[in-house]
């Protein structure tokens, strides 16, 4: 089970990862050098895209579209010219915020989270993008919101990153705070959980910033494995491949000094590796 860096992309700030089953290839993205990836498990190829302007998080249509969240709102992303039309802001945002991580959930909506891009302040927010061009502020007060995430029951899962805290919120009251509960809170050591993602027997696997590895968590919040990684910035995580049995992890060099480039050469890699249990197929975005 041990991971394997399968594209050395060097990324500053890998994230995003995103299976196409159609298409049978790993979407993922290089947030601070805008840059799209497509990476093709049969042939072990990865191919950067420039982008025409910075995307965060992406999800797939019902016509194999992709769709994505930047810092100008929600829209479609062309992977052939690289180009993000947006097409819905997001009301309300301070000029120093962006989109960070970003999902669609069962029903089709697609959900993100907005954060101070100099991790400062409190001003992020969560939003839900519908059908029909709809957008909800449901949630605010975060400092990096992280995941989401949703279980087989449709609750949803979000990290904030900076508190070492992941809530979970009931599939009735998605982004309500008085419905909330903390779900899994982390040591400095542990590091920061940051994106995540469900298997098929309702665990959770999180990627940890500064934690040299992902770990899953049982329904009930406990540690009950962990996965070591050759990179200190692990970012996100997503299944993938045959049967959705690989779990992909993007990671970061970004703010790593030249000693800690020398000692983790392989920061900002795309790696996998196969866990004894699988994940579920994409859930896709019905706009």
């Amino acid at each position: 089970m041990s991971p394997t860096c399968v594209a050395d992309a060097k990324a500053l700030l890998g994230e995003g990862p995103l299976w196409d089953e159609n298409r049978q290839v790993l979407w993922w993205i290089d947030i601070k050098n805008a840059c799209l990836h497509r990476f093709e498990p049969d042939g072990c190829t990865d191919v950067a895209i420039e982008l025409d302007r910075r995307v965060t998080a992406m999800a797939l249509g019902k016509n194999d579209e992709l769709y994505a969240v930047g810092d100008v709102g929600f829209g479609r992303l062309d992977p052939t010219s690289g180009r993000f039309l947006p097409e819905t802001p997001a009301p309300g945002e301070p000029l120093g915020n962006r989109f960070n991580d970003g999902k669609a959930d069962q029903r089709g909506r697609f959900w993100a989270g907005t954060m101070d891009d100099a991790e400062l302040e409190a001003t992020g927010a969560i939003y839900c993008f519908e059908a029909g061009g709809g957008v909800e502020r449901v949630a605010d007060g975060f400092r990096v919101p992280n995941g989401p995430a949703f279980d087989s029951l449709g609750r949803l899962y979000l990290a904030d990153s900076a508190l070492r805290t992941i809530y979970r919120y009931p599939a009735d009251k998605p982004g309500s705070p008085d419905a909330r509960s903390v779900f899994a809170t982390f040591l400095e050591e542990h590091g920061y959980p940051d994106g995540m993602t469900f298997d098929h027997e309702d665990h959770l696997w999180v990627a940890f910033w500064h934690g040299w590895c992902v770990r899953r968590l049982s329904p009930d919040g406990e540690i009950v494995d962990e996965v070591p990684l050759p990179v200190q910035r692990p970012t996100s995580c997503a299944f993938g491949g045959p049967g959705h049995k690989t779990l992909y992890v993007t990671s970061a060099s970004v703010g790593l000094n030249h000693m800690a480039l020398h000692a983790q050469p392989q920061a900002g890699g795309l790696f996998a590796f196969t866990p004894a249990c699988g994940g579920m197929p994409t859930d896709q975005i019905s706009l």
